[in-house]
């Protein structure tokens, strides 16, 4: 039989907050001991309150911008109980009835839209290390603040499920509210996949993937439910609604446990957090603060840069921000040097952090321009600008200390052009091209440029050439 897929996402952003959801702690705990990052309120201590992060409200706002999402004025949190290793207090702080986001949008690059259900603000669970015979738990992550996106079921292919997460992630990179890191666990993907034969007016009974941390991830995880279900389908059996983990070594899921209904969480209301009132005016001001997004630079650059190129830029939001201040008729140089030069350096996240100024880079491309740099050394003093020795200098400096600003004097250029032609070796060069010979002129050129040292400009020797040889 056929079967048409239906897809939902719920993705975990953790949010770039200095501290805690509901604690005065360090909320980055990349890199640093296990448990260093605690405070009574994680342990959940008796008599320790919760205390709201006004700034991952704030992040909340831009969020849900960024989505094209209502922002609720009023929201409100509940308890989430569960008893695992992992959570001190037995419960997890969530919002479950009346979250801070509402329905919106992210459109994919292709154009689709994916429908937002909402999104919730919540604490995040520890982090569980599994051994051969013993378990240990990591608190640094306690109430780590989190909003929590639920698409509506809109996704029909791996395809385009791929393109969501990847746009999710950009959204927020760009809107500054997470850093982004899928190593780290910064954003996490749960895939609700189910499929039904063609043309069923119903939906099939769905498998939630758990905790994919890449995009790549997200696909392959899709593909294999879809063939899993299909095989169970055809075969006569049915497909069991249930928690799955992802092996990205073998490229399979493997089933976990039944799915827990809300009902088994006994929701209730947090009574240590009053309701979360939000004015108009509070809800405007900081939506103004959305920086562009990738939907505005794809309508900015898209007739300017290359869309396979600007697609790979969007990943990078500082590269961007960069580029938004150069003049547009550099805009094209100054992408491609991002693209092709920069990116591909082993240095390259390194040097996104320290990125040459606006004018140093209008220089260079200028240069460029006006021919008095070859594309060659174009790149060159490019990767030069990121040289701690060379900072602050500016392009023309940069390239008279590496000697590779071209002659363009033509004056100059002729008297190099008429030395080389008197040259015996270039003689037979010289009859062969008056004999039709094109591809001789290539030979002619490289002598001049030996003769300059690399410093003449190529094309106009190529002129001066045809002009005295014709």
């Amino acid at each position: 039989m056929k079967y048409t897929p239906t897809i939902g996402i719920e993705c975990h952003v953790q949010l770039c907050t200095k501290t805690k959801l509901f604690s005065e702690v360090d909320n980055d705990a990349r890199g640093k001991e296990p448990n260093s990052c605690v405070s009574p309120v994680d342990y959940a201590l008796p008599g320790m309150l919760p205390r709201l992060n006004g700034e991952a409200v704030r992040l909340c706002i831009l969020a849900g911008r960024a989505m094209n999402c209502e922002i609720n004025a009023i929201s409100r949190f509940d308890r989430k109980h569960y008893f695992y290793p992992d959570s001190p207090k037995g419960y997890q702080i969530t919002q479950f009835y009346q979250p801070i986001i509402g329905a919106g949008f992210v459109e994919l690059p292709s154009g689709t839209r994916v429908r937002i259900n909402h999104a919730h603000l919540e604490g995040d669970a520890g982090k569980l290390t599994h051994f051969d015979t013993y378990s240990l738990v990591d608190f640094n992550r306690v109430d780590t603040p989190l909003i929590e996106i639920v698409s509506e079921p809109d996704i029909h292919s791996a395809h385009d499920a791929h393109d969501y997460a990847k746009e999710l992630w950009r959204l927020m990179c760009h809107a500054g509210i997470t850093y982004g890191d899928l190593y780290n666990g910064n954003m996490r993907f749960d895939v609700n996949v189910s499929i039904a034969p063609e043309g069923s007016d119903e939906l099939g009974t769905r498998a939630e993937v758990k905790n994919l941390n890449s995009f790549r991830s997200v696909e392959r995880a899709v593909e294999y439910e879809i063939k899993r279900q299909s095989k169970l389908l055809d075969a006569g059996e049915k497909v069991v609604q249930e928690t799955r983990g992802w092996n990205d070594a073998t490229g399979e899921t493997t089933g976990q446990r039944s799915k827990e209904e809300a009902k088994d969480y006994r929701y209730m209301p947090e009574p240590d957090l009053p309701p979360l009132h939000l004015s108009n005016e509070f809800i405007e001001t900081e939506s103004k603060k959305l920086p562009m997004m990738p939907r505005d630079y794809r309508e900015k650059f898209g007739g300017i840069i290359k869309e396979d190129i600007l697609e790979i830029l969007l990943d990078y939001p500082s590269l961007m921000i960069k580029l938004n201040e150069i003049d547009e008729k550099y805009i094209t140089l100054v992408s491609n040097l991002f693209a092709s030069v920069l990116l591909a350096e082993e240095k390259s996240a390194e040097y996104l952090n320290d990125l040459p100024t606006s004018k140093q880079l209008s220089d260079l491309a200028e240069m460029n321009d006006k021919k008095e740099l070859s594309s060659t050394a174009t790149k060159e003093v490019f990767l030069k600008m990121f040289d701690p020795q060379m900072k602050g200098k500016d392009a023309k400096a940069i390239a008279k200390e590496l000697g590779v600003i071209q002659e363009n004097d033509l004056g100059a250029l002729e008297a190099i052009v008429d030395t080389v032609l008197k040259k015996p070796e270039t003689q037979k060069a010289q009859e062969d091209f008056r004999n039709g010979e094109e591809k001789v002129i290539g030979f002619l050129v490289g002598q001049v440029m030996k003769e300059s040292h690399g410093k003449a400009n190529p094309s106009a020797v190529q002129e001066i050439l045809r002009k005295k040889l014709s």
